[in-house]
Formats: structure tokens, sequence, C-alpha cells
């Protein structure tokens, strides 16, 4: 009876941590090598247009990931057709080579700020499509296969004021 009790106050202490979630979807990338036509595309539906959120780019990387930074361009269409590329660049290692994020095991989890502050301006579905721009010191051409990373997210949190 005493570890039944444990367990539920356990389970009930997790899924109230998370409580500022509005979207989290993950989309796992064959083989741990993320190719450079596979985009990953996320559909969130908005109804609130007054309060502000967070948005996240999340990515998963094993051992394997080569590099220290990570460059990623995500395009978020809007439910008008309009839409706002940007160029995004993460550290992935510090200074030591040591992978940042979290995690116990070979893979770690890099939660990765898009946007701060966001007020969406108009209801209805908004897409998220973000690809990997990866590319070796030196090379115009970008990387077509660029290997480590396991899984691509999308979050989006609330902001509690």
């Amino acid at each position: 009876m005493r570890n039944t009790i444990v367990l539920v106050l356990f389970f009930i202490g997790l899924v109230s941590c998370d409580s500022n979630r509005i979207f989290d979807e993950y989309q796992s990338v064959e083989n741990n090598v993320w190719e450079k036509e596979n985009i990953a595309e996320f559909k969130v539906e908005v109804k609130d247009t007054i309060s502000k959120k967070n948005l996240f780019i999340n990515i998963r990387n094993n051992k394997e990931y080569e590099f220290s930074n990570l460059f990623l361009i995500a395009k978020m269409s809007f439910p008008n057709g309009s839409a706002i590329v940007d160029t995004l660049e993460y550290e992935m290692t510090d200074k030591t080579g040591n992978f940042l994020g979290t995690g116990f095991t070979d893979i770690k989890e890099n939660k990765l700020f898009y946007k701060e502050n966001v007020r969406f301006n108009q209801k209805g579905q908004y897409t998220l499509n973000v690809e990997q721009a990866m590319r070796k010191n030196g090379n115009i051409q970008g990387l077509d296969s660029l290997k480590g990373i396991t899984d691509i997210g999308f979050r989006i949190e609330n902001i509690i004021e």
C-alpha cells in the first residue's frame, strides 16, 4: 500500500511539473542521420491570441554528433499564408567538448530557445519546418547527411508571470 501511494505521488509530481506545456512533439530521425532533404514539420492549431508563449526547438543527439554547434533553418508559416524564416545557431558542447543538454545515457536532449515572449496574432494552423544547415569549415556546400541526431522536437510553453 505504501509503495502505491509513493508511486501515485511521484506520478502527480511529474505531471504537475509540466503544466505550462501547450504543445510538445518529436519526430525520430531514421538511423540517427538527419538527411538534408528530410525537413521536420510540426503543425499547431492556435486558439489563444492573448497570452505570450516561449517556443523551443528540441534536439536529441548521441555521441556520433561530430560538431560543437548546430545550424538550423526554421520556417514558421502563419494561417494567412505569410512566413518567417530564421537561420539559427546553437552551441552543442562546452569549451572542453562535452555535450550540453540533459540525459544520463549517450543521448543528450537540448531544449533550444527559438522565440521568446511570442503572442500569436492569428487563430488557426501554424506550421514550423526545421531543417539542418550544417557544413564543414571552409566548404560552401552544406552537408547532405548529419550524423548523431536522433530526434527533432518543437515545444510551446505558456509564460508564467
